[in-house]
């Protein structure tokens, strides 16, 4: 792979401002895609009512899964159309996307208004969305590497899980207003609905914030030759090492990631017996500080590289996963719960906050945004989407401890990879003049 040589002759102020709104965005994109998670605990019984909770749970999240299983679809046509049409296309189409799932969402009948019809709509829904999110990780991060710089690509790329992060914060602080000002009687009735519907109206603010957005250099190069084209075949048969590496890499990351905030708030309140509420307050803390860890981590790797991070939380993650999780589950003190959350966290932060401009300088420009989403996408739906399914099936046949080893296991098969692979750093793809 050829080391760029040149700087960008974008503006700093354009790209300051690009890199801005492609992140305000990429925000409300994963608050309208964590809201569901965030508030699980309250419309499940709506959807799935069978008067246990663990089954209304799990029945709630096989729709999150399911959601994930058209992330591969959503990152093979969206990225296919990020890297003809270009980022900013891409990045627009799908937040509509995410905007009509969540209004959809918002004002579905219960179970027991249509029966089987409203679980129906709630699994079109996050269809719908799956195909956003599958698209929008391989434009965003496509976007914010090219815009970024060659020297700041670690710190300007880390803002992707940034917004990631506060987008599920911002699903959290919704739904810690709510209990706040409602009863839990009127959140699980009819409150549950208030942040979808702020999640499609943010979606369509985001969408003309989209529209004024600056294409990137990379992409404009990328598009003089004609006779370089994206697609699933082009990639698997031109780029198979490096799609099969984005796969690898993803794994264990990904699990983790996912482990820790989505099925962590289930996790204090069904294992480790906090109510509703504390479980949402320490998740919230322990996911702000994570969020404020990111862009630090990304600067250090433009300054010592991305593979010593990547390292460092397969090496981490594998000692003390299975420790972290049976402490937790062991707990009843909210401030170590907290700490115990927070140790996780700032292991998967070497993987979090990097690993989107690791996939992106894996791949020249013309292919790059079906690239870094496609096969991320394939692992996400594996790993990440499955993560609570698998989680609650475990508890379910009373052995939790497995997912512990399952998470400990896929972080150490990752570790393998992150020692082997090269650099991207130093052996980038991404050409800015």
């Amino acid at each position: 792979m050829a080391k760029d040589t040149a700087s960008s002759p974008i503006d700093e102020k354009v790209r300051l401002k690009s890199i801005i709104g492609g992140s305000a965005g990429n925000l409300v994109e994963w608050y309208d895609w964590y809201v569901y998670s965030a508030f699980t605990l309250y419309f499940a019984p709506i959807f799935f009512p069978s008067g246990d909770q663990t089954a209304e749970l799990l029945s709630a999240a096989a729709v999150f899964a399911v959601g994930f299983l058209m992330r591969p679809i959503g990152a093979w046509f969206m990225g296919i159309y990020a890297d003809r049409k270009g980022r900013k296309a891409g990045l627009t189409l799908s937040v509509t996307l995410m905007c009509l799932g969540s209004f959809l969402i918002a004002i579905a009948p219960g179970y027991e208004s249509i029966g089987l019809a409203a679980p129906a709509i709630l699994v079109f829904a996050r269809l719908l969305q799956g195909i956003s999110v599958g698209g929008e990780y391989g434009a965003s991060a496509t976007y914010l590497s090219e815009m970024a710089g060659r020297n700041r690509r670690g710190f300007f790329s880390s803002f992707q899980y940034v917004t990631l992060i506060s987008g599920q914060l911002v699903a959290l602080a919704v739904l810690l207003v709510l209990q706040a000002l409602l009863t839990a009687e009127q959140l699980q009735s009819w409150g549950w609905r208030i942040p979808f519907f702020i999640g499609g109206l943010l979606a369509i603010v985001v969408f003309y914030i989209r529209r004024g957005l600056v294409e990137t250099q990379s992409f404009k190069n990328a598009d003089k030759d004609a006779k370089k084209s994206s697609g699933g075949w082009e990639l698997f048969r031109h780029y198979p090492k490096e799609a099969f590496l984005v796969i690898a890499l993803t794994s264990g990351g990904t699990l983790a990631f996912y482990a820790y905030t989505t099925y962590l708030q289930k996790f204090l309140v069904n294992t480790s017996g906090f109510s509703k509420e504390t479980a949402t307050e320490i998740t919230t803390a322990a996911l702000f500080v994570f969020m404020l860890c990111q862009p630090i981590a990304g600067a250090l790797s433009d300054k010592i590289g991305r593979k010593p991070l990547m390292v460092g939380f397969g090496i981490l993650g594998t000692l003390f996963t299975y420790l972290i999780f049976t402490s937790l589950a062991a707990t009843t003190n909210a401030l170590t719960a907290f700490l115990l959350s927070l140790v996780g966290l700032l292991i998967v932060t070497g993987y979090t906050s990097i690993n989107a401009v690791v996939k992106a300088e894996l791949f020249p420009a013309h292919i790059r945004a079906l690239g870094v989403a496609l096969p991320y996408a394939l692992a996400n739906t594996i790993f990440g989407g499955t993560a609570e399914f698998v989680a609650l099936k475990f508890k379910q046949i009373g052995h939790e401890e497995w997912f512990f080893w399952y998470v400990t296991i896929m972080i150490a098969i990752s570790l393998m990879v992150y020692v082997k692979m090269r650099d991207t750093k130093h052996h980038s793809h991404i050409k800015e003049d």
